[in-house]
């Protein structure tokens, strides 16, 4: 079973490939985040072509238990990842080769971490067996597992390893933040002559399709936009109840993987000074519909931009909030509780399994 550990082992060069080389991977992509991403670029970086397939909700109630996004948001954060060329909606959960060769597929990729269906069968074991499987490093520190589990604490401790945890692949473990992965997220451009610059700011925490919708939109009134991520302090001094739930290393990578963000600046100033102004050149700040609350010193944040007429408010038309998608996980807590802990117990029970069967893992 050939599979690969490194993003470059195989390329559009190799292999005396024509035509060029349509990579297909599959997922539930809940609660899409950095490490999905992560996985999808190193997917598109083995190939020419990105294609897709985004599970139903009943498929994923089926084999997981309830996702904490719909089928149709779930379709849309997928779309809205830059290296993601085409969605395949519905996609079977257990991937064949007959979807492979239905979507002209070469092979398919996936993380080196463990997906199962509910009988306990890994859901790729067809591919292997036709060796039209190739492997990528699965990005240490994040999943939705994790993610579902520091809104279900909602502490100050949800930044922290979680000792009790059995399972590699969906326990919390520490995400340590290099220049390298920025860089690898980042499309490196600058901005062209002429173009129009358009700034936005905020916690962007949770990264959903709220904010998509509203970059998307944003996007729109201009040519080239940049998004200021907040820092840790200034959004728990104007979210409170210890948002954000994600650091802003994290956040900085989830803004950076939408295919509508330009550039990042991390740990933007609340207030839209001169500096800011200037330095990039800004053509107009955005906000959306949401309340603008006042700086510590009781002015507005976004005074400036409006004395100068640079400032424009924009509706995203999407009402989804980062304390929505926390209301669903607390209103549904006894059963995201019980999806967590089941399918660690899957994790652990096919670990040991494989490891006494001397397969390496």
């Amino acid at each position: 079973m050939p599979q690969i550990g490194h993003e470059n082992g195989f390329s559009a060069a190799s292999g005396g490939h024509k035509s060029p080389i349509r990579v297909w991977c599959d997922g539930c992509y809940d609660m899409v985040h950095f490490g999905h991403a992560n996985s999808l670029r190193q997917a598109k970086a083995l190939g020419d072509y990105l294609v897709v397939g985004v599970h139903t909700d009943a498929e994923i109630m089926k084999h997981k238990g309830p996702p904490v996004f719909t089928e149709q948001e779930r379709y849309k954060m997928v779309r809205g990842i830059k290296w993601v060329d085409e969605v395949v909606e519905g996609a079977p959960y257990v991937t064949t080769l007959e979807t492979l060769d239905k979507y002209n597929c070469d092979f398919c990729v996936h993380g080196d971490d463990i997906t199962m269906t509910a009988e306990g069968v890994d859901t790729y074991h067809l591919v292997k067996s036709a060796g039209r499987y190739r492997e990528v490093k699965r990005t240490q520190g994040v999943s939705t597992t994790d993610l579902v589990g520091r809104m279900l604490l909602l502490t100050r401790n949800h930044f922290r390893q979680d000792s009790t945890a059995r399972s590699p692949y969906t326990s919390c473990s520490q995400f340590f933040p290099t220049t390298q992965k920025i860089i690898q997220f980042s499309d490196g451009k600058s901005p062209e002559k002429g173009d129009r610059i358009v700034y936005v700011a905020g916690a962007f925490d949770l990264f959903h399709v709220g904010h998509l919708d509203f970059l998307e939109k944003a996007k729109q009134q201009g040519d080239y936009l940049i998004v200021g991520l907040h820092t840790d302090p200034v959004v728990n001094n104007y979210k409170g109840s210890n948002f954000p739930i994600m650091n802003l290393h994290e956040r900085v990578l989830s803004v950076l993987a939408c295919k509508y963000v330009s550039e990042v600046v991390i740990g933007a100033p609340y207030q839209i000074t001169e500096d800011v102004m200037t330095h990039f050149n800004i053509d107009v700040v955005i906000h959306g519909k949401t309340v603008v609350q006042n700086d510590l010193d009781g002015s507005d944040p976004y005074a400036l931009p409006k004395r100068l007429g640079k400032f424009m408010t924009v509706d995203s038309g999407n009402d989804m909030t980062t304390e929505k998608i926390v209301e669903r996980i607390i209103r549904n807590r006894i059963e995201y509780q019980e999806r967590n802990t089941q399918k660690e117990l899957k994790e652990v029970a096919l670990l040991k399994s494989l490891k006494q069967n001397g397969t390496k893992v």
